[in-house]
């Protein structure tokens, strides 16, 4: 058969069911082959296809999906969504055409065959294996590639395919080998865990803190043995779905940009065990040398590099697989530390997570408000996609409440604009019995405008909440905060173009609305957000609208910034609360 059909059927065997790509004259066999043995979903824009795919497979219960994009612009175009997953450790393929193997330069030359770019130089820093098929390979071969055999630490795999290669007719037998693990992982003893147990057990303040190396499935799995501990858990912003907000010991997401409650109960901890997150700046602060001030800290993760980094300071670093660890952990005795978790949780009483220092002028809508009423009229299974960097995204994850089944997607590490709408619409795909809720800001959403296209041909349902402010809201903050309000190319008024968002939707014969302060009670919104089928809701939002509490930086007198500890968010408490809430800081 043609070598473009076998990959199909490898694929399908290695449990691929759909595929997000942009059509191009050097991927037309793989295009042909894919189409008849998966689902494919044409995109408009190529870095839309791997933010579709990422999130595809996160949130997915059944089948994976890849990414297919042509040579050249095609590769450029991806390259954004490749390192986002990269940097949050997630499975994409993508596969990528590539002139034929005689017009390949190989170094010697810009450019030889048309279009052609060096793929694989290109993705080799942000994959975890980038590979350039010149010749065919066998089942054993490309299994091993696809699933990235012997790496510890999921993330990318990039296979770019010349188009003489995907038209050869090959003649393979049929595999049947079992597949192997796509990584293998190390995994921490039993000693080890059980004399941690010990160590927990004698510590006055111990927390747990989880990471999204502990995935959904593991933590729906343990989610009874987990409301069961004595002790205060905390999640990281990628974990935000492994333990719902009305869990009694769940306390909050700590963050630069987190829960203040979240924060200053952590910052108390005598000891913290991190399962599977890899304590970056983001989640200890920049000023990491306060991060646990009077504690210890215990990391487990599966990244030797991120145990020795040197921030912040470890004082037990655990390699090995978080989900073995937490699952063993828990079948240990860990006593109850009832007076720790009574005073955390007077703590999550007396901190409300919408601070009122936080001002909305009368003609627009809070954000907090809209993301707590959001939060309420959700369903219990729906999935929520914050986008991924800005205002709409930090007010989300400060303040959306997360329901029981509920699924949430963001990718933070590389923090770009625009992957909101891209990853609803994978999230959608993957979920077609379940409403997708997506809440960005006009900025972002902006940046992959042209993905509404592909909302509504596929009619996905799909929710979308756009903050408009007239542009960008943390770019605008910075420079009131540090530059006097000398504001350059961040709102509609220092030349941002933006659409006016009713005619937008109308343009693709979406629905949409623009929501006043009421909308939980209005009928019409009701309609739009409970039927099937996309929508588009528009939020006013205050271009002056203030985002608190969060970590604040200053310039010092040599031009360097110095941050706060996470307990010290801005702006400051009244002294006798904060006496109150930080007994033992």
């Amino acid at each position: 058969m043609k070598y473009s059909d076998q990959i199909a059927e490898w694929l399908v065997q290695l449990g691929y069911t759909h595929c997000f790509f942009v059509g191009g004259g050097n991927i037309m066999h793989l295009i042909e082959s894919l189409s008849r043995r998966l689902t494919c979903v044409p995109v408009i824009h190529e870095v839309a296809a791997g933010i579709a795919t990422e999130y595809f497979n996160e949130v997915t219960d059944h089948g994976k999906a890849l990414a297919l994009v042509t040579a050249g612009p095609g590769i450029t175009n991806i390259v954004t969504s490749i390192a986002g997953a990269y940097l949050e450790s997630r499975e994409l393929l993508v596969i990528g055409g590539q002139v034929k193997t005689t017009d390949l330069s190989r170094g010697q030359l810009r450019q030889r065959g048309i279009q052609e770019i060096d793929g694989v130089s290109i993705m080799k820093p942000i994959s975890v294996i980038s590979r350039l098929l010149d010749d065919v390979v066998d089942f054993n071969s490309f299994k091993s590639i696809v699933m990235h055999q012997g790496s510890e630490r999921p993330g990318p795999v990039f296979l770019e395919i010349p188009i003489d290669i995907q038209a050869r007719r090959v003649n393979f037998e049929n595999n049947t080998d079992e597949l192997f693990d796509s990584y293998s992982i190390k995994k921490v003893s039993d000693r080890e865990i059980q004399a941690l147990a010990i160590k927990m057990n004698q510590a006055q303040r111990p927390s747990l803190l989880i990471g999204s190396g502990i995935n959904r499935k593991m933590a729906e799995k343990l989610r009874v043995s987990l409301s069961e501990l004595g002790l205060p858990i905390f999640t990281t912003w990628n974990a935000a779905d492994r333990i719902p907000s009305n869990q009694k010991n769940y306390m909050g997401r700590p963050n630069t940009w987190g829960q203040r409650s979240a924060n200053l109960i952590m910052q108390q901890s005598d000891l913290l065990i991190a399962i599977g997150s890899r304590l970056g700046m983001q989640q200890t602060g920049f000023n990491w040398q306060a991060f646990i001030p009077k504690g210890e800290v215990i990391q487990i993760d599966i990244d030797d590099s991120e145990l020795n980094k040197g921030h912040p300071k470890i004082k037990k670093a655990l390699l090995g697989d978080a989900n073995h660890f937490l699952e063993t952990l828990l079948q240990e005795n860990i006593s109850s530390h009832k007076e720790w978790l009574d005073y955390a949780r007077s703590i999550r009483k007396t901190i409300p997570l919408i601070e009122p220092i936080n001002k909305t002028r009368e003609a627009y809508i809070s954000p907090f408000l809209f993301a707590e009423t959001l939060s309420r009229i959700s369903l219990d299974d729906d999935v929520i996609i914050p986008c991924s960097s800005g205002g709409a995204f930090t007010v989300m994850m400060q303040t959306f409440e997360i329901k029981n089944k509920q699924k949430m997607v963001t990718n933070k590490g590389l923090a770009s604009m625009g992957y909101g709408l891209s990853g609803a619409i994978g999230a959608s795909v993957a979920n077609k019995d379940k409403r997708v809720i997506l809440v960005e800001g006009d900025g972002g959403f902006a940046q992959n405008i042209q993905e509404i296209g592909t909302v509504a041909i596929n009619q996905l349902n799909l929710k979308i909440f756009i903050f408009d402010d007239s542009g960008y809201a943390s770019i605008r903050a910075t420079q009131k905060n540090y530059f006097k309000g000398s504001y350059v190319g961040c709102d509609i008024e220092t030349g941002l173009g933006l659409p006016d968002w009713e005619k937008l939707f109308d343009a693709w014969n979406l629905p949409s609305l623009r929501l006043n302060k009421d909308f939980e009670s209005d009928s019409q919104f009701t309609n739009l957000f409970e039927s099937k089928g996309p929508a588009g809701f528009i939020v006013s939002i205050d271009p002056e609208q203030t985002y608190f509490p969060k970590i604040t930086s200053r310039i010092t007198e040599n031009g360097s910034m110095e941050s706060n500890p996470l307990h010290q968010m801005t702006p400051d408490l009244d002294e006798e609360l904060y006496k109150k809430v930080s007994v033992y800081l």
